[in-house]
């Protein structure tokens, strides 16, 4: 009786191959293969800087916006611009967008362009020689300054602006071999000093080099035994190079030689007697210099 209560289990053939599935199968959504693409926008006014990505999360087509033809073609057109102003020489006004330590950034139309710190005009230093470039050039953002082109370099998106180059154009036919100008040291050197001359109107505007030569009558070993920076001196143009934006400053020759001064001293020449006559003294009559008379 127990036998007839057992019925046969399902035979091993009603399991069909399609219905088997491999052992350790786990059955995963589609995967999404798509990469965000950045826009033709991503390319950032002036500077080639990235602009920020899209939503990582965000895979559709739709997600990437057209590319922006019109806004390329300009970048390359200010970029053609900048290329052209630099061969003219052309002093533009720009206005500073923002300081960082090492110097202004200014807006050219759809472009942003770079002014070092070393050239920037050394009138806004000079206002203050005591306090640092960096407040100084804080202060300028906001405001416009006139500069020129000094650098452009399309591939590595660099633009490079020169506010000494503007002032040399403005002020350089102003100056004239001869001048005397107040100034204030700059920058200290082993072979000279930089100064900077003041203008009529109140500003330092163009800097000229005092060679150690000519930094006084003394036999100079260390210019920085005579000169410091931000000290006040008068100097002398003794040369000015118009093709390479050079002046060329004296401080010894507004001095008095000194040698001359003592032969004045030592040996006065008299108003009335001619410069022949003491060929017929007697070597008697003649004043030895100080320290000579050992040598009779």
């Amino acid at each position: 009786m127990l036998a007839a209560s057992l019925k046969p289990g399902p035979s091993r053939a009603t399991f069909s191959a399609s219905n088997r599935k491999p052992a350790g199968t786990v059955s995963f959504p589609p995967r999404l293969h798509r990469r965000a693409h950045l826009s033709a926008a991503a390319t950032a006014e002036g500077a080639g800087t990235a602009a920020s990505q899209p939503d990582a999360t965000s895979f559709t087509a739709a997600a990437s916006p057209p590319i922006d033809e019109a806004r390329l073609a300009q970048f390359a057109a200010d970029w053609q611009s900048a290329r052209a102003h630099k061969e003219q020489g052309t002093v533009l006004t720009l206005p500073v967008l923002r300081a960082n330590s090492g110097g202004l950034i200014v807006r050219f139309n759809s472009l942003q362009g770079f002014v070092p710190n070393p050239l920037l005009s050394p009138a806004h230093w000079c206002e203050d020689p005591k306090r640092p470039i960096q407040d100084i050039t804080k202060e300028l953002v906001g405001s416009s300054i006139s500069v020129k082109v000094a650098e452009v370099n399309e591939e590595e998106k660099k633009l490079v602006f020169s506010e000494k180059d503007a002032s040399w154009s403005t002020y350089a036919s102003q100056i004239k071999i001869g001048d005397i100008y107040d100034g204030i040291v700059g920058s200290v050197f082993p072979y000279g000093a930089f100064v900077h001359l003041r203008f009529p109107d109140g500003y330092h505007h163009l800097t000229g080099l005092v060679h150690i030569s000519e930094v006084s009558w003394d036999l100079v070993q260390d210019v920085q035994d005579f000169l410091n920076e931000g000290d006040a001196v008068k100097v002398l143009v003794v040369n000015i190079d118009m093709a390479k934006s050079r002046i060329a400053l004296s401080i010894r020759q507004l001095e008095d030689d000194p040698l001359l001064e003592t032969l004045d001293k030592v040996i006065p020449l008299d108003g009335g007697q001619s410069p022949n006559a003491s060929a017929t003294s007697s070597p008697s009559e003649i004043e030895l210099l100080p320290g000579l008379d050992s040598m009779r």
